[in-house]
């Protein structure tokens, strides 16, 4: 196997990138046992070729592990793959579990995403607090978390994306996303560069017609008019004004008055002039 070269500039650049985000929400702290979810694509493998090279650098000790889930999907091979996270130095857990049966029964239709990645995530869950892993390292970049917001906001009626930092729904596992700040570009020009072993995924990710497809086309177009589109709507999502959105929970509209002051201000300036 070719050793990955971690003085590429693009390396050096989303390793910068990784940092900012790993520090701005405080994602890895000294002891933590850090299990690297990887589908075996470009990001995931991005990332944690990266992540080997900051936990070199780090003051801060802490442990990295692979773990990728067998799905059962029909050609899926992981014989490469697992030779190449071996080569830079990093365990791979190959969790087994049809889940491919599961999707392929109860969605009658071409688009599998949804369920699929909803089983994948309770079978990992399970595995990361079985194993007693602190933290969970996911592969989604910025890029993602603009498409899903504006997916959530299109067709789902929600002000929501993805957190660079979240504690699981049941309280068990804390995800963080140390891609946050760094654009699918980037990762798919260094991805090339290395020319590491992908797995491809023949059961969603080759499927036409997606939401997520269109969403990223759309607003690729748009970046081809505001240059920043993608970085102007991720600085939106950790800049949230609450008294000027529409959520009750947020605000008390119902019970909203003025300040004292701004009654008086209100009836000083309301007197006729003399």
């Amino acid at each position: 196997m070719t050793a990955l070269n971690f003085e590429h500039p693009l390396a050096i650049k989303i390793r910068k990138q990784i940092v900012q985000a790993l520090n701005d929400f405080n994602m890895i702290e000294d002891g933590d046992k850090l299990m690297v979810c990887v589908s075996g694509g470009k990001d995931s493998s991005v990332l944690l070729g990266l992540l080997t090279e900051i936990q070199r650098r780090s003051e801060r000790k802490f442990q990295i592990e692979a773990a990728i889930l067998d799905q059962k999907q029909p050609g899926f091979d992981a014989a490469n793959f697992k030779a190449w996270v071996e080569s830079i130095g990093v365990k791979l857990h190959v969790i087994e579990k049809d889940t491919y049966s599961i999707v392929k029964e109860k969605i009658q239709g071409n688009t599998y995403c949804s369920l699929c990645s909803r089983l994948r995530r309770a079978v990992l869950y399970d595995y990361a607090h079985k194993l007693g892993f602190t933290k969970m390292a996911l592969g989604h970049h910025r890029d993602d978390v603009v498409h899903t917001a504006l997916l959530n906001m299109f067709y789902v009626g929600t002000t929501a994306a993805m957190p660079a930092k979240l504690r699981s729904d049941d309280g068990r596992n804390i995800l963080i996303r140390p891609l946050a700040y760094v654009s699918e570009r980037d990762i798919e020009e260094l991805a090339a560069a290395w020319a590491f072993p992908v797995i491809p995924c023949n059961l969603c990710g080759s499927q036409d017609g997606l939401k997520r497809v269109r969403i990223k086309k759309l607003v690729r177009e748009l970046e081809k008019e505001i240059p920043n589109i993608y970085a102007s709507i991720q600085t939106a999502m950790g800049n949230v004004k609450p008294s000027q959105m529409m959520d009750h929970e947020l605000w008390d509209f119902k019970g909203l008055k003025p300040s004292p002051s701004e009654q008086q201000d209100v009836q000083i300036s309301s007197e006729p002039t003399v």
